[in-house]
Formats: C-alpha cells, sequence, structure tokens
C-alpha cells in the first residue's frame, strides 16, 4: 500500500491521475491527508473523494507517515524573500511548506505540478532555488514540461512537472514537448499523429449533445453574429472576440454593439488595428496612439473626417491631445473565443472559462462546466460544484489529469526498483 498527500489539492486532479497509475501496476494506494485553502475547491473534493481537505497548509504539522508527496504549488513570488534573504530561502513562500513536510517526513518520492513561467521566473533563480533545496534534502530530480493535447486532452496547456526520488536520480523516458503552438498549427498537424498510440482529441470530441439553454448566448449577440457572418455562424470556428487585435478576430465596430458602423468606418478601424503596431509609429503595442498624419499613411480616403467623427461619437474610437486610439471594451463580448470543434481549445484560465464558447447546431453558446471539466481529462463520472461560477474557476485551475497518469506511469515504471513499488 502507498501512502500519498495531497497538497495545494484543488478538486483532485492530481490524486485522480496518480490513483489510476498506480491501478494500471496493481498497486493499492491511499491518500492520508489532502490540503487545499479554497473553500469551494473542498467541497467539489469532498463530492468526489468523501473527505473534506485539511484549510490552510501552514497550519499543518502532523501526518500519517507517507511515501509520496503530490503538489501543484502556486507559484508565488521569491522575489521579495530574495530582496530580504538572498535566492537561497525559500521562507514566506509557498514552496517552503512543501519543503518543511518534505523534511520532516523524508518520503521516498514527489510529483510537483506548475505553469512553465516558473523556469523562467525571476532570471531563473526561483527555479534554481526550488531544485537546489530538493537537491539539499537528499532528492534527486527530473523536470519537464508536456502540453496536455498529446495526451488526449483537446486543449493547449504547457506545465512543468518536476518528480524527484529520496537518494537517487529519476529515470524518465517522457522528455519535454511543447506540442503545437496554437490550435492552428495542432489542425495543420493532425495527420501526423495518426500512427502515434495516444489518439489526440478535439474539441468536438467533448461537447455536449443536449445543453441547457442558459448557456446559449443572448439572441440581441446571436443576431449580431449572423449578421457579421451572412448567417452561418460555424465560420466563427476559432474566431476571437476582441477589439485590439486583427487576424481571426471579430470587433465590437463588426457587431454594432455601440451603434452600428457603415463599411468605410468598419474598413477604417479594420486598417487602425492593422497599423498601429508598425515600429515607425513608435514600440507601445496596446495603448500606441495615433496621430491624424500618421493615420493619413494608410487611410487615404477623401472621408477621414467624416468617418473619424462617426467613429468617436459612437465610443468606437477616442482622440486624446491630437492622437486617436481605438476604444477597446472586451468585456462587453458575451464569449471572447469561440473554439474550433476540429482542432484544440486555448488554455483554460481560472478567470475566462466561462467565455469560451462554441458554435453548434448554427447557434452560439458558452462552452459547459462539464465540457470544462472533459478539456482538462476528467471523467464524466467527477461530481462538479453546484453552482457554474466555481465549475469555471475550478477546472480553470486544475490539471490535466491524463498528464498526471503518464507522468507517473512513466515514473513507476522507469523507477520500480529504486523506489521499491
Amino acid at each position: 500500500m502507498i501512502k500519498f498527500i495531497d497538497l495545494f489539492a484543488g478538486v483532485g486532479g492530481i490524486r485522480i491521475g496518480v490513483t489510476e497509475a498506480f491501478k494500471s501496476f496493481g498497486i493499492d494506494s491511499k491518500c492520508v491527508l489532502s490540503s487545499e485553502i479554497d473553500e469551494n475547491a473542498c467541497k467539489t473534493y469532498q463530492l468526489n473523494f468523501n473527505e473534506k481537505p485539511s484549510g490552510d497548509i501552514h497550519l499543518i504539522t502532523e501526518s500519517e507517515p507517507f511515501d509520496l508527496l503530490l503538489g501543484g504549488f502556486p507559484c508565488q513570488p521569491f522575489s521579495y524573500a530574495g530582496k530580504r534573504m538572498g535566492f537561497g530561502d525559500t521562507r514566506g513562500t509557498l514552496f517552503f511548506e512543501i519543503e518543511r513536510l518534505i523534511e520532516k517526513y523524508h518520503p521516498k518520492a514527489f510529483l510537483l505540478e506548475n505553469v512553465r513561467g516558473l523556469y523562467t521566473h525571476d532570471g531563473g533563480r526561483t527555479f534554481e532555488t526550488i531544485i537546489s533545496k530538493l537537491k539539499g534534502l537528499g532528492y534527486g530530480t527530473y523536470d519537464l514540461l508536456l502540453n496536455s493535447s498529446n495526451f488526449g486532452v483537446p486543449q493547449n496547456r504547457v506545465r512543468l512537472y518536476i518528480v524527484g526520488i529520496l537518494g537517487g536520480k529519476p529515470n524518465m523516458t517522457l522528455m519535454t514537448d511543447l506540442g503545437a503552438a496554437d490550435s492552428h498549427r495542432f489542425k495543420s498537424e493532425l495527420s501526423l499523429f495518426d500512427n502515434q498510440s495516444i489518439k489526440r482529441k478535439k474539441v468536438g470530441d467533448i461537447l455536449e449533445t443536449n445543453v441547457d439553454e442558459k448557456y446559449y448566448c443572448s439572441e440581441d449577440f446571436q443576431e449580431r453574429l449572423r449578421k457579421a457572418t451572412g448567417g452561418d455562424l460555424s465560420k466563427l470556428h476559432g474566431y476571437r472576440m476582441m477589439d485590439y487585435r486583427g487576424g481571426q478576430s471579430l470587433h465590437s465596430w463588426d457587431l454594432g454593439l455601440r451603434g452600428y458602423c457603415s463599411e468605410a468606418e468598419k474598413n477604417f478601424m479594420t486598417l487602425l488595428i492593422q497599423n498601429r503596431r508598425k515600429p515607425e509609429f513608435g514600440h507601445n503595442q496596446d495603448g500606441k496612439k495615433l496621430s491624424l498624419e500618421q493615420i493619413r499613411t494608410f487611410y487615404k480616403n477623401n472621408d477621414i473626417f467624416e468617418v473619424m467623427n462617426s467613429l468617436i461619437e459612437k465610443h468606437y474610437l477616442k482622440e486624446q491631445d491630437g492622437k486617436y486610439n481605438p476604444v477597446c471594451g472586451n468585456m462587453s463580448f458575451e464569449v471572447f473565443k469561440f473554439l474550433d470543434p476540429d482542432s484544440i481549445s486555448i488554455t483554460l484560465t481560472t478567470s475566462d472559462s466561462n467565455r469560451l464558447g462554441v458554435i453548434q447546431n448554427n447557434r452560439a453558446r458558452h462552452i459547459t462546466p462539464r465540457e470544462c471539466a472533459r478539456l482538462q481529462g476528467f471523467p464524466d463520472t467527477f461530481k462538479l460544484h453546484p453552482l457554474d461560477q466555481y465549475s469555471y474557476k475550478q477546472f480553470g485551475n486544475s490539471v490535466s489529469v491524463p498528464v498526471i497518469t503518464a507522468v507517473m506511469k512513466d515514473f513507476i515504471s522507469s523507477n520500480r526498483e529504486e523506489l521499491g513499488w
């Protein structure tokens, strides 16, 4: 029986993945301690594991001895501690709590998960400090970056995984693989995956067929989308709703959210978005304001004053000190990105998961909490928080379960003799 603790547990994604890995080897496992500070995540955890996690990790001083430590710890800034104490010290950071429990109980192994930015945070000193501390406690480590889209999860999610063994150096066959850079690259490379053992899933594979009407966009918003697409909403697959980028984007002026625009006005705004990043106009990428003289270099029609005044009146364009800038109100869009059912999702986040959308049966809707769970590879047996707002947040903050399973299976199979499991 392998005993483990589940720290910064969220809703238990790491626990599910690790338990599945143990099962595949016929190894019994038991969680002897879980810790999570968010009360709503604790509620979801309790729904699924019949146990309420301990709260604040700072208050955990005792545990039953364990063999494996799991932790999807937040990348809490080390900079302040570094300025006070030097970068060899982790006190005051959440990683210190992991360090404290490892030092006290000396488990045989650990699995940690974090954002890819931990590698480069503070010029790499944060990551170096963590690895140095783990090695100082007697652990050999192995770290790698993996993209969830390579593990049967239809989401572009790159995360850092660190495994360690007490008194040994982990062997692993998995190596860093960043996967497709975006949904367009994934789609273009799908045929290359045909002969690989893991089936690459697409967004369309995880969509629900009977969706509650509450998830559909308002009829007003959908009607504006229909006018912009000539009635065929499938043209929106992969489109973003944003006012400060071109490319595959629809803007507030395309939809007439503050008043319908003429073709000349739409053309002006399109040209402004396309040209305002030109280096000859300066280097402030998103807040760049252009003078009338600069605008005349790319909008050369004689109706420039009429068009600009109309756009200012409708609040699509603003003028300050003789310079002009788009008025960017991206929160006015009910959905900020329509996922392509033939590709993968962008990375789920805690703040925006509820504003991802899909076009289904020529109707626009939000993805559902269950679909968010599927985008993270959670089984459909997993019970969701009764309030959608918390489910969206929890899955945006979670791990991709099949990646955890794959990492843990590789870790066990490559190190069984060393681990004694």
